[in-house]
């Protein structure tokens, strides 16, 4: 749980957030005072009747207030963190805030199933019918998370199923329906939503005092609570699992029809919608892995195939570490008018709204792919150089093995002076080329051999090392290509990695000298070309390694990092590189000397 904020004050903290909608939204105006995020008059359809307020207690952005905009809320009431706003303020919003219209207008108030939020919009509802407005209120319950015996008289929790309530009530009421229809859509929605969460850990409010790790606040390593209520409240159970399971046991709480304490609604609808919310902490890389599982599930053991999927942060507990899960039965609206699904589709200007894949797109079911093969030794011709393939494979496969033994020794000079995964790199790209070479054994043709292993580091091999990498061998590609028909010696190859070298110093400004894999390559390259003797020329580029010790690196993450860590270890990469070179001469480094492997 993380305590540590930039802006450490709540009360600044909210209004400065509220004031951030205006600056990215100019149709947008605040209401300092009541806490208001509205539209500014003119701003929105002219057809709309009817507008739709919502709110609550801040930290759960980009609800309420980012999801003010046309074709959504006309207004949006905030509390302090967590905490309703007060009647007053809901009374200004109604009374204040948006346009009044007879004849079937009027507003529609929806506020999620929390007792404070209910009872001070229910008393600033209650302020507005007093004084003529008509008004309708829709209380939002779809949490499954906590079921009906624990949750007693007081329902389900509102969480994010709640902004697709606004969604499509919005877009009714921008099309210029009457409330009793607005009303009834968005209760019908409420009716056709389950929702669950989990997180793994409690969030930290601004300004409150940083809880004791011995707390049963403090989620401990692994540990998941399923069915974590937006404010922090408790859920259904605090496990140890692992994400397939954990997404098993929400769908379950939502989808099964024998728990009798969380069946809300039969979702058995042919049209479902599902919505993966973010609660504010996890990572896009992360939440992209999650809707995959989701929807791998979804379908494997419900036959559910989502017509809408929807990700992305619409409601969050603060920078909550967790997600929630939302399915919407779509039912019949019976308005004689569009569709829940068209009216999801209704185009909108809200900041917190963030679903721009369009209907078409949707329902054109596009399944079409580009099979051809895409890599680059898929279709090449004999060059006519030639080498004894298996003399090639042989050594091949020894330097390949020399970098994998290298491993250690690399990661841990690298974990001195980098980030410690130079030699896991290294590992991983000489793995895959190994097992290449097993299903591929070397055909004695240098270029077809080379553009088939090319494809296999590029995938398997990726940072700074792995471009540098992928350029050189690239680049000594063609320059084999151009060699033409004949023997494939010393020479040749030479004169090769010399062209492979100048391609590469167009790319990077790396020279020897600049504690990088080119002191080691550089060396192996010119004595290669002087002597046609492999074994010079990898002990060369063992001793430029050793000679890294020491040297100050003028490019690469060492850089930033600083300290006297380069006085203790040679370069990581040059250092693997040296390897794979003695591995192809057949000889390692002992003590002083040299030793036939």
């Amino acid at each position: 749980m993380s305590s540590k904020h930039f802006l450490p004050d709540p009360t600044h903290l909210v209004t400065s957030s509220l004031r951030s909608l205006t600056l990215t939204n100019p149709g947008l105006a605040l209401d300092t005072p009541n806490k208001i995020i509205y539209r500014r008059p003119g701003y929105g359809p002219s057809a709309q009747r009817v507008h739709i307020i919502s709110g609550g207690g801040s930290g759960h952005e980009p609800s309420f207030a980012g999801m003010v905009g046309p074709g959504l809320l006309s207004a949006a009431v905030a509390g302090t963190i967590f905490a309703s706003p007060s009647a007053e303020q809901v009374r200004a919003a109604i009374m204040a805030r948006v346009d009044h219209h007879g004849d079937g207008g009027g507003v529609l108030v929806t506020v999620m199933n929390y007792t404070g939020d209910v009872l001070n919009f229910g008393m600033g509802v209650e302020k507005a019918r007093a004084a003529g407005v008509e008004v309708e209120m829709v209380v939002v319950g779809d949490d499954v998370g906590v079921g009906r015996a624990k949750a007693g008289k007081v329902g389900r929790r509102g969480i994010a199923g709640t902004v697709l309530v606004h969604k499509i009530s919005g877009a009714l009421a921008a099309q210029g329906r009457g409330l009793k229809e607005v009303a009834k859509v968005a209760r019908l929605v409420v009716d056709n939503l389950v929702s669950v969460g989990a997180s793994l850990e409690h969030v930290h409010v601004p300004g409150r005092a940083k809880p004791d790790v011995n707390s049963a606040e403090y989620l401990r390593d692994g540990e998941v609570e399923i069915g974590m209520g937006i404010h922090n409240e408790q859920g259904s159970s605090r496990e140890v699992v692992e994400l397939p399971e954990l997404v098993r046991k929400m769908l379950a709480q939502m989808l099964d029809p024998n728990d009798k304490d969380r069946a809300f609604v039969n979702v058995n609808s042919n049209e479902v919608v599902l919505l993966v919310n973010n609660l504010g902490g996890v990572s896009v890389l992360e939440m992209g892995g999650i809707v995959t599982e989701v929807v791998t599930q979804l379908e494997k053991s419900y036959s559910i195939r989502p017509v809408r999927i929807l990700s992305g942060t619409f409601m969050t507990s603060l920078n909550g570490l967790g997600f929630s899960i939302t399915l919407l039965n779509v039912v019949n609206t019976d308005i004689g008018g569009p569709s829940m699904i068209e009216l999801l589709d209704y185009a909108c200007e809200a900041t917190g709204w963030s679903t721009p894949i369009s209907k078409l797109t949707w329902e054109e079911k596009n399944a079409a792919t580009r099979e051809q093969d895409a890599s680059i030794g898929g279709n090449t011709k004999p060059s006519g150089l030639k080498m004894d393939g298996t003399s090639a494979q042989q050594a091949l496969t020894r330097a390949l093995e020399a970098v994998v033994a290298a491993e250690p020794e690399v990661t841990r000079y690298d974990t001195v002076v980098g980030d410690g995964d130079c030699g896991i790199g290294l590992k991983r790209g000489a793995e895959a080329v190994l097992s290449h070479l097993q299903s591929h054994p070397l055909s004695g043709d240098p270029v077809v051999d080379l553009a088939n292993i090319v494809p296999v580091i590029e995938m398997e091999m990726d940072g700074t090392s792995g471009a540098l990498y992928a350029i050189f061998l690239n680049a000594l590609l063609a320059s084999l290509r151009s060699q033409g028909p004949g023997e494939a010696s010393p020479k040749v190859w030479a004169s090769a990695l010399q062209q492979g070298c100048e391609a590469l110093s167009r790319y990077t400004p790396a020279r020897p000298g600049d504690r990088t894999l080119v002191d080691a390559l550089y060396p192996f390259v010119d004595v290669l070309a002087k002597t046609g003797d492999v074994k010079q020329a990898a002990e060369a580029a063992q001793h430029a390694a050793e000679g890294t010790k020491g040297m100050k690196a003028s490019l690469g993450r060492t850089v930033y990092i600083g300290g006297s860590g380069f006085e203790k270890v040679p370069d990581p990469g040059a250092w693997g590189l040296a390897s794979f070179f003695l591995g192809l001469a057949g000889t390692k480094k002992v003590d002083e000397g040299w030793e036939e492997l």
